[in-house]
């Protein structure tokens, strides 16, 4: 082999070494999105007396204590509400649809 097709092939060795690294830094990560707050004007948000403060509701089915933040419908570590896809809702909120964990 001579000196040219050596050199060569170290290129092209280096080169496919270093692709996948080129790869991963070209490429950006994706950054999932904050959610939007639920408007209280929503349709399911009425049709359930959605309430973004539990304490300042008056529904005959409130129970004391009960909050968006003790609900199984709802996921902390984005504040979302399977009954309200897409949007976010407080912690301290509450609608009548509420489930204890």
């Amino acid at each position: 082999m001579d000196t040219t097709n050596r050199r060569r092939f170290l290129q092209l060795g280096a080169l496919t070494l270093a692709a996948p690294l080129a790869v991963r830094f070209a490429i950006p990560t994706a950054q999932a999105q904050a959610l939007p707050k639920l408007p209280v004007d929503h349709p399911q948000a009425k049709a359930l007396a959605y309430i973004e403060d539990a304490a300042k509701t008056t529904h005959p089915a409130f129970k004391p204590g009960s909050d968006c933040a003790n609900c199984r419908l709802f996921t902390a570590s984005n504040g979302a509400c399977t009954l309200f896809p897409g949007y976010s809702v407080p912690a301290k909120a509450w609608c009548a649809a509420w489930v204890t964990i």
